[in-house]
């Protein structure tokens, strides 16, 4: 038979909620820098094709 759990209390709410949302806040920081870094062309871990921007007129 189903038996209800203990409520949790609202202070270990808040910290689990916290590192939740601190995990992806980091996971964003990591992706946005490594964008950066692809962008200006000093990455050392993606090699990215550099292609010529000649017009066709």
């Amino acid at each position: 038979m189903a038996v209800p759990k203990k409520r949790t209390s609202i202070s270990k709410k808040r910290i689990r909620k916290n590192f939740w949302k601190k995990k992806g806040y980091f996971a964003a920081v990591k992706a946005f820098s490594l964008a950066k870094s692809v962008s200006t062309g000093q990455s050392k871990s993606f090699f990215v094709r550099q292609t010529s921007n000649k017009s066709l007129e």
